[in-house]
């Protein structure tokens, strides 16, 4: 059987494992789908080649989803109402990394954070924790760098004192001198897979079948057998991955209250306090309370369905 060609667009990092897995092991090919991924260098490059449908599922940050369908993004492609999100991955495993000589939060007053993106992505997550530390917006100098891997390399060998890493970088980083500050705890809906609606609505069955894919991964992913050859497969496929990192990796996203979820649905708190920062610090006057405006539960439903 011929199977049918799906781009997805990722930012590099440890949190595509179940799409590593899901390649390797062949859980999309059993669902007829052959799947390219396609890795980014920001939000504002992904978020553009999605709306000029460049690929067909992005994997991304729910708050770009919402950022982008309200007009808020900070490519210049104006509202994207055809955006959507339809299945969730995890919590983001965030966590503020710094210099060797921030020791606490506060400890950033006058010093540069690096961002992907000022209005978007995770950066309001992280206004959150500095403003929680007694920081307000003048306090500290925002640096627009990119994605995770600019940042992390950013960190280590540029001016800039902190920015917000997801695992496996948090562990990269801390190999390197760089110290974890405090992580970022749930609720809170970090990756998403995204798509156009207008796309999804004409491919449902490629859609739930990457649903079911990404959720056997997962599964496969959460039997402790298969730890060992897991972390073999994250080696593999995540420049500077090593056999100690990777098995922390895997403690870390692993975990029984943080790191992926399980069933693939997204999480309602999560979603809530993600439209809650955007409200509040969006500088749009306009309140965000409707988590169904941006994601689809009927594809996950139909997925999961016997």
């Amino acid at each position: 059987m011929t199977l049918s060609p799906v781009r997805v667009n990722v930012f590099p990092g440890g949190f595509n494992w179940p799409l590593f897995v899901g390649i390797e092991k062949d859980c999309f090919a059993r669902e007829n789908l052959a799947i390219e991924l396609q890795a980014t260098s920001g939000s504002v490059a992904q978020m553009t080649g999605l709306a000029a449908g460049q690929f067909e599922i992005a994997m991304t940050a729910f708050d770009n989803v919402v950022a982008y369908i309200e007009g808020q993004g900070e490519a210049p492609i104006g509202p994207q109402p055809q955006f959507f999100a339809f299945m969730g991955s995890d919590d983001s495993f965030l966590s503020l990394v710094a210099k060797p000589d921030i020791l606490e939060v506060r400890d950033l007053r006058g010093r540069k954070i690096s961002v992907d993106a000022a209005t978007t992505g995770y950066a309001f997550a992280l206004f959150d924790l500095l403003e929680q530390a007694g920081l307000a917006r003048g306090d500290y100098t925002i640096v627009k760098v990119g994605g995770m891997a600019q940042r992390f390399v950013d960190l280590r060998d540029g001016e800039t004192a902190a920015t917000l890493l997801s695992t496996p970088y948090d562990l990269l980083a801390e190999k390197t001198g760089l110290q974890v500050v405090q992580y970022l705890r749930r609720p809170y809906q970090g990756n998403v897979a995204a798509a156009r609606r207008d796309w999804a609505e004409g491919k449902v069955a490629v859609v739930t079948g990457f649903i079911r894919s990404y959720i056997a991964a997962l599964c496969w992913l959460f039997d402790p057998a298969n730890i060992p050859e897991a972390c073999v497969i994250l080696e593999r496929n995540v420049s500077g991955m090593t056999p100690d990192l990777a098995r922390a990796s895997y403690k870390r996203m692993f975990a029984r209250d943080s790191g992926f979820f399980r069933d693939g649905r997204l999480d309602a708190e999560g979603m809530r306090k993600v439209l809650e920062l955007r409200t509040r610090y969006a500088g749009q006057r306009r309140v965000l309370d409707d988590p169904g405006k941006y994601f689809e539960a009927r594809y996950s439903e139909q997925a999961l369905s016997p």
